[in-house]
């Protein structure tokens, strides 16, 4: 399983008896022993990387086997299989810009625009 956020990746891998498991890819020159993950609770290893944007193939090597992570962003044929794909993508600032918007639409139309605030507390017995 792996989980991208901004250029942050974080790979999981689930072999809790496994003894030796690496996260290989284009991403570091397909070297093995390169990228050590580490084994944390209930046997999921871990590893987090932070890439530059970009689509990338990865395998996981445990134990002197290779695994594919179907769960990832996609699989293409490599010359050793079936290769995962990530894909790093620059983070949308999609929330900013929507703040500004709401903010500047504020000004622009003053309160009277605003939907009118209920207050719990008011009396509303007609005289």
């Amino acid at each position: 399983m792996v989980s991208v956020e901004g250029n942050k990746v974080v790979f999981q891998f689930y072999r809790p008896l496994a003894r030796n498991v690496h996260v290989v890819g284009d991403f570091n020159g397909w070297r093995e022993h390169e990228l050590r993950m580490t084994p944390g609770t209930q046997g999921y290893w871990t590893a987090v990387l932070y890439l530059p944007q970009g689509d990338y193939k990865f395998r996981y090597r445990c134990d002197g086997q290779w695994f594919t992570d179907y769960a990832a962003f996609g699989i293409e044929m490599g010359p050793l299989g079936a290769d995962s794909v990530i894909r790093v993508r620059e983070p949308v600032r999609q929330v900013r810009k929507a703040a500004a918007t709401v903010s500047r639409q504020k000004k622009q139309w003053g309160q009277a625009a605003l939907p009118a605030r209920s207050d719990k507390n008011a009396d509303t017995r007609v005289a």
